[in-house]
């Protein structure tokens, strides 16, 4: 009887902890301004504001056609789904090298400091072909805030 129980919760434990897990993932904002609210409802009221297209955020939560979010320095709320995309960008939480290809031994473009917000172009196992201002480049993708290989 003891094994069944026992059975019966660990089951339940790996059941519940997957079917949360399959909830998270990262996005990122789709336009410059977007509302962050306390409920998933647009009644609910404004908690802050993102003033930043591509921002990477994820998702923690959903309601229907609401997410519920958390940023990189632990802020949390709900974002209607129309707000947000596809994740195409990171924030790098070291600062980094640029280089032209995915290779430490390729050139080095660009020194990129620690909270650049990079778009991805693409991703490989260990590197990310990224664009941020004027450079484009490959970085490792170790060390960042926003995607999930």
């Amino acid at each position: 009887m003891k094994k069944k129980i026992f059975i019966t919760i660990l089951f339940s434990i790996i059941f519940f902890e997957s079917f949360a897990k399959t909830d998270q993932k990262f996005l990122s904002l789709k336009k410059n301004k977007v509302n962050v609210r306390y409920g998933p409802s647009f009644d609910s009221p404004i908690k802050y504001v993102y003033k930043k297209i591509n921002l990477p955020i994820k998702q923690i939560d959903k309601k229907e056609n609401w997410r519920r979010i958390i940023d990189l320095k632990n802020n949390s709320g709900w974002i209607h789904s129309r707000m947000l995309k596809k994740s195409n960008s990171i924030i790098i939480l070291e600062n980094k090298i640029l280089f032209s290809k995915p290779s430490t031994f390729s050139k080095p473009i660009a020194r990129l400091e620690s909270g650049r917000l990079l778009i991805i172009k693409t991703c490989q196992t260990d590197w990310c072909n990224i664009n941020t201002d004027n450079y484009s480049g490959w970085i490792k993708n170790n060390n960042i805030w926003g995607f999930i290989n």
